[in-house]
């Protein structure tokens, strides 16, 4: 007989943002549980909402199955004494499976007779495998974590009541003091208790006391709702999906409505009606055919439409005091120029440990140079970068983006084009924070991506010069963020230069402007290479590239971010080419010997008078022309060169002994192969490769 489960955790109110991700634990972890413990099932249903986390499970088997396990046990020469009497050894095994001497036999495994016993395991039943369940329960993870009382379980909020269903049958999990039944709570104000009889009519009995149980047909139905409102009054409603998600996880029973707020707030920049709306209110805002904002929006209550209007006035009221804030700041910040702003910033923290907010920039301003000239920035460009990193922080300090600090860099870019900035500078302002996330949009122009490079380039190096590494999962000042930023950006824009090189360059030049940090910024640099170069290898990660390709990528002792993206490509794009396999193997051989004796880069010069064959002579003049500009090569051109030097490396192994006996001729011939292996290690770690 198949049987359905239900169990509903009752809590009090879960922030929104922790629901779904709650639920989904719930129901991974119970498949993983019901699975291990070898229970048949056909499905787990998840129910969510603010106050509950409910699956139901149907299908379920009756018990486990049984199980005839063969179970080894200690040789037979310890098994039996010398006078064949069962040993200790052999009585305690049997006893610790629940069996007798009797039940053993011998089996020869490998040579050896040991003790073996059949033993017959009786599946548990149903009913006993889903009390198990507590401990699941009790296992799960919150990004934050709540006690109560004078318990010891963390949880994201206390429990209040739980339902465990067989069926009809109550089964008795306890957690704490909160012991489940057969009695659910209702809506918080619509509702009340109800009498689950069977695990089936959960979600109808909880919809009769205002609760939609069911995340997907709530979240449908706000849509249906807000869309509705739209059709009705001929709007245009951007129904985001975050901001959807995160309202539903704050309602049961969901009433979409309508409110007003005075057109004279219309002056304000788009962005700061939305972050006031969106994110600082939850409601949804409205826009006409042409895409302008109008003077609404959209939010939903948790409950029905009694006494709508109150709802709507209230929402309006503080909707009003957050626009009315901003509208004085947004007036007040334009009676100072940016050069006030600026200035404020020489008594601002970037860190306690580094510097002034103002110095930062000055070093910016250095760094972005050193990029833009690499990068071939016009003198316009050039001009305009420069001129952002003198000013490009200056927002932080302004009324506006100290109430609403999400609008850092976009009032950035609105004060400078008000104050008369080139639209290019405020552009480059706004653009330099890109991307905000691992896969958030980045800049779209030429000075939005300098600047945002040598902002983050600077972060970096001053940081880790002041110990403030991230480890672990700790990474405080969002350095991982920055350094995907850099490696995305550099990759967009198809920008070619060594980290080492370039971070060098930057120090040398902060010095010789005098405006570098009190901080030793050189000591870290290898470490921030390969910091940068674990970001490559997530990005190329997230590019599905194969992981032993990644590995030769990124293990190479080129340091170029966009020439390691470019190789692993071409590798991916070129491991199912004819002679691909036989190339690798022949490279590689050549690094497996070189390594027997490693030489000075200024050691590496061959003897052609100790050649003994003419595939010597082929394969040095091979490597000589290979050689010729190869560092400085693309890595199109570096794969073409070393690839067509499979025959050549071949016929050399074939017609030489390496490991002469003559010190001079072995050394010369290891000699010609660092040569090349250092060239191949340039390109890629090839020994990484799996070919097959």
């Amino acid at each position: 007989m198949a049987h359905t489960f239900l169990l509903e955790i009752g809590l009090e109110e879960m922030p929104a943002h922790v629901v779904t991700p709650s639920i989904n634990q719930l129901v991974k972890k119970t498949q993983d549980y019901l699975k291990e413990q070898r229970i048949d099932f056909e499905d787990i249903k998840p129910f969510s909402t603010p106050r509950r986390l409910t699956i139901q499970i149907s299908g379920l088997a009756d018990k486990q199955p049984d199980v005839n396990k063969t179970v080894k046990g200690p040789s037979k020469k310890i098994a039996l004494d010398d006078e064949g009497n069962w040993s200790k050894a052999a009585i305690g095994f049997t006893k610790g499976q629940g069996l007798t001497t009797d039940d053993i036999t011998f089996k020869d495994v490998k040579g050896t007779e040991y003790v073996f016993v059949e033993k017959h395991i009786a599946g548990k039943d149903v009913k006993d495998v889903l009390m198990g369940l507590k401990d699941v329960i009790t296992s799960m993870t919150f990004p934050t974590l709540m006690k109560w009382n004078v318990y010891h379980l963390e949880f994201i909020r206390p429990i209040r009541w739980m339902v465990a269903l067989l069926d009809n049958d109550v089964l008795p999990i306890q957690i704490l003091d909160v012991k489940a039944g057969r009695i659910s709570r209702g809506h918080r104000f619509l509702g009340k208790d109800v009498t689950i009889d069977s695990a089936d009519e959960y979600e109808d009995k909880l919809k009769n006391e205002f609760v939609i149980v069911d995340a997907q047909k709530r979240k449908d139905l706000i849509v249906k709702q807000i869309k509705q409102i739209q059709d009705e009054n001929n709007w245009v409603i951007n129904i985001n999906p975050g901001l959807l998600e995160e309202v539903n996880n704050l309602v049961e029973w969901p009433t979409a409505f309508f409110g007003k707020f005075d057109e004279k707030y219309l002056q304000l920049p788009a962005e700061v009606l939305i972050t006031s709306m969106r994110d600082n209110q939850r409601f949804f805002y409205v826009n006409n055919q042409d895409g302008d904002i109008l003077p609404y929006f959209i939010s939903v209550r948790n409950g029905n439409s009694e006494y709508i209007e109150n709802v709507v006035a209230g929402n309006e009221k503080v909707l009003t005091a957050r626009l009315e804030d901003a509208m004085f700041f947004y007036q007040e910040d334009q009676a100072n120029d940016i050069d006030f702003y600026v200035n404020k910033l020489k008594k601002v923290s970037f860190h306690d440990k580094i510097s002034t907010m103002y110095e930062k920039m000055q070093r910016v301003g250095v760094i972005a140079k050193v990029i833009g000239q690499h990068v071939g920035l016009t003198d316009d460009e050039m001009k305009d970068v420069l001129r952002a990193a003198q000013i490009y922080k200056f927002d932080l300090v302004t009324g506006m983006v100290g109430e609403f600090s999400e609008l850092q860099g976009v009032m950035g870019e609105k004060y400078a084009l008000l104050k008369g900035e080139n639209p290019a500078v405020a552009t480059a302002i706004r653009e330099h924070y890109m991307p905000i996330s691992a896969n958030g949009d980045l800049p779209q122009t030429k000075v939005g991506s300098v600047l945002s490079l040598a902002d983050k380039f600077d972060s970096i190096l001053t940081f880790f010069a002041a110990g403030m590494i991230p480890s672990g999962s700790n990474d405080p000042y969002a350095l991982r963020r920055q350094a995907n930023g850099i490696v995305r950006i550099v990759e967009d824009e198809k920008l070619n230069f060594s980290l080492t090189e370039m971070m060098e360059t930057f120090i040398s030049e902060e010095k010789a402007a005098n405006v570098a940090p009190d901080l030793d910024q050189n000591k870290e640099i290898n470490d921030i290479v390969e910091f940068i170069k674990d970001r490559i290898v997530k990005q190329l990660k997230s590019d599905k590239v194969s992981h032993d390709i990644i590995d030769a990528a990124s293990n190479a002792t080129n340091d170029n971010i966009e020439f390691i993206c470019e190789v692993a490509n071409m590798l991916s794009d070129h491991k199912e080419d004819e002679g691909f396999k036989e190339s690798i193997e022949a490279l590689t051989r050549v690094m497996r010997i070189a390594e027997k004796q490693s030489f000075d880069d200024n050691d590496l010069n061959v003897d052609e008078s100790l050649f003994g064959n003419d595939s010597e002579k082929k394969l040095h003049d091979s490597v000589n022309a290979v050689a010729d500009g190869f560092f400085s090569l693309s890595a199109s051109d570096e794969y073409k060169k070393l690839f067509s030097l499979k025959d050549v490396i071949n016929e050399y192994f074939d017609n030489t002994m390496v490991m002469d006996k003559d010190e001079s001729v072995k050394n010369n011939h290891l000699r010609e192969l660092n040569k090349l292996s250092n060239m191949i290690k340039w390109f890629a770690d090839m020994n990484k490769l799996i070919v097959k």
